[in-house]
């Protein structure tokens, strides 16, 4: 089964008559990972912001801080 997509080819592979996979062009792939992604992110985003903040004093973070280098 072949379908258009917004001048992109998208076929459906068939096992038994019923749809089991679908090939996509390349494009279409990477641009539905990047929303993807977006949407991780906005969510993450989302549950910091219910978090409340706290800040640190400079001299405690200082005292604490000790980097791997």
């Amino acid at each position: 089964m072949r379908l258009k997509t917004k001048n992109k080819d998208l076929e459906i592979v068939l096992k038994d008559g019923k749809p089991s996979a679908v090939i996509l062009d390349i494009e279409v792939y990477r641009k539905m990972l990047e929303r993807l992604e977006d949407i991780e992110d906005l969510k993450a985003l989302e549950m910091m912001r219910e978090k409340p903040l706290k800040f640190k004093k400079l001299d405690d973070f200082l005292t604490e801080y000790s980097p791997h280098v």
